[in-house]
């Protein structure tokens, strides 16, 4: 069985080599521990500065964005638009980094998406629907901040008029 320093240096090389996220399960039967070992693994790696994310199909290291520019927009919808709202964004160019909603008790709560094609549109609505979840919007009346990653400012301009089309981009009235 493998030390938890070779575990985590395992795992680091096989992130940074890997094109798509690795799951907890599949480190752990990699490696013949618990999830929750490979879970603390990476907990602790990234408390020494490791830039690995959580997303809904696993880990995988932060992507670099300062080759892309990044926004945050507002948006406002209810479940059922998800969809159309993720593929909206991808459609015109937008790689979507993450939602984020404002709690009164909790105050910002932030979930990794790391969603770059139509492929994981589908994988996170799959999850969405296996664990029975909610979006993070239901507990805000359905308002909340996606941050999004594009190559040119046209890109940005057409995913906000995609959106602002529909009624899902959400801004303040004049």
């Amino acid at each position: 069985m493998l030390s938890g320093n070779e575990r985590k240096v395992q795992i680091r090389a096989a992130l940074s080599t890997s094109q798509k996220p690795i799951s907890a399960s599949a480190f752990a039967k990699k490696f013949g521990v618990s999830r929750q070992t490979v879970v603390g693994d990476i907990a602790l790696m990234r408390a020494l500065g490791a830039k690995i994310i959580a997303t809904p199909r696993g880990y995988e290291y932060q992507e670099d964005t300062n080759q892309a520019h990044q926004a945050v927009i507002v948006c406002r919808h209810e479940p059922d638009e998800i969809e159309q709202e993720l593929t909206l964004i991808i459609n015109n160019g937008g790689t979507v980094v993450d939602v984020s909603v404002d709690h009164p008790l909790y105050g910002q709560l932030r979930g990794q998406l790391a969603i770059r094609t139509h492929s994981d549109i589908q994988n996170f609505l799959q999850q969405l629907r296996h664990f029975d979840g909610h979006p993070l919007a239901v507990l805000t009346n359905g308002v909340h901040l996606h941050t999004i990653t594009y190559q040119t400012d046209e890109q940005l301009k057409n995913i906000k008029n995609a959106l602002r089309v529909v009624g899902i981009l959400y801004e303040p009235l004049n």
